[in-house]
């Protein structure tokens, strides 16, 4: 019995050390601003001709925008048991490309179960804005509306090496007028059922914007 005891002791403070371990190497930097480990990436390529090919079901981890102009990234919300993937990727087209992720912030406490970092890369010169939005249907108008975030990620290519940082805020919630009284909030993607959500992506020459998906939270509150 002494024996069996002096294992699981021992088996317990082992298992203890590998979780460490591995937390330590999922939070350390790799170098380039972003953290180590398992991710999933994406590309936005900016393209300076719109594409006539159809991409739906064109699952490579790449979403074509427009180099110069406007362009939308649809979002959907993944069915449980899966993950991140790209449904539509010809962004320049009047359908608009669509992304597959699966919902940030299931408890609705504003801590993402996954986090986002992103940079830019290609040609030094470009920048892009995007900023996260939905659609609804006002029946008072009788028309489709559209609300954006306050809040908008801009990622400048400058010169020498470009690091990743985390913009979760501005991917994965809005900072909206919630009921109308003046008050900014901040609100989760995939929040309401009945709104198209998508990032809008006006484009000002950035070749590619990355965008990597990691397992780690983000405290959005902050």
């Amino acid at each position: 019995m002494e024996n069996f005891r002096s294992f699981t002791f021992i088996d317990l403070f082992l298992g203890m050390l590998m979780l460490l371990a591995f937390s330590s190497v999922a939070y350390a930097g790799s170098g380039n601003g972003a953290p180590t480990g398992s991710h999933y990436n994406l590309n936005i390529i900016g393209v300076s001709k719109d594409k006539t090919a159809d991409m739906v079901g064109n699952q490579g981890h790449r979403i074509f925008v427009k180099l110069e102009g406007k362009s939308k990234i649809y979002l959907k919300e993944a069915p449980e048991g899966e993950g991140f993937q790209v449904l539509d990727a010809n962004g320049t087209d009047g359908n608009g490309a669509k992304f597959q992720l699966p919902d940030p912030d299931p408890n609705d406490d504003l801590v993402t179960e996954y986090s986002v970092f992103a940079r830019a890369l290609g040609k030094p010169g470009g920048q892009s804005f995007m900023t996260t939005c939905f659609e609804y249907f006002d029946e008072e108008l009788g028309e489709d509306v559209e609300l954006c975030s306050n809040e908008t990620l801009t990622l400048t290519r400058g010169k020498g090496k470009q690091s990743f940082r985390n913009v979760s805020k501005e991917v994965l919630t809005l900072v909206i007028d919630v009921d109308g009284d003046g008050v900014l909030e901040r609100v989760g993607l995939f929040d309401e059922e009945l709104y198209e959500y998508f990032w809008g992506y006006d484009n000002r020459g950035l070749k590619i914007a990355q965008l990597r998906f990691y397992p780690i939270s983000t405290d959005v509150n902050e």
